[in-house]
């Protein structure tokens, strides 16, 4: 058995499974406050064309390198509400982000919500690999 992980370590891709061990989707998101260690949550994509939903930190059972396990069975993950972007300001950046993109940060309105993740965009960057 895998060594539990710390949330700040999820990447997007990683393998989510319900309380039976069955993979349900893989990592869309992850949605918390990284400088006070708050894990909110995450949305999950069981597909292509299917929309994120969003899973609470607290029914996430156990985070390992790669993997997420949940208390939810499947039908459960499959009743979870649809995954709203949350503000910009609430969003958490990137470690992996540009140059650019982080010297540009403290000029970005907070105030804009950013557009949601659209189904042609996680296809685009699933086909990309990224």
């Amino acid at each position: 058995m895998a060594d539990p992980v710390s949330w700040f370590l999820i990447e997007r891709g990683w393998q989510v499974v319900d309380s039976a061990g069955e993979e349900v989707g893989t990592v869309d998101e992850v949605t918390g406050d990284e400088n006070a260690d708050i894990f909110d949550g995450l949305s999950i994509s069981g597909g292509f064309f299917s929309e994120p939903r969003y899973v609470p930190s607290e029914r996430v059972a156990q985070i390992t390198d790669g993997q997420v396990a949940l208390r939810l069975s499947r039908a459960e993950v499959e009743a979870l509400p649809a995954f709203q972007e949350p503000p910009a300001s609430l969003e958490l950046s990137s470690e992996k982000a540009s140059l650019t993109d982080r010297a540009a940060a403290p000029f970005v309105d907070e105030r804009e919500t950013p557009a949601p993740t659209s189904s042609w965009r996680r296809l685009v960057d699933r086909l990309l690999g990224r």
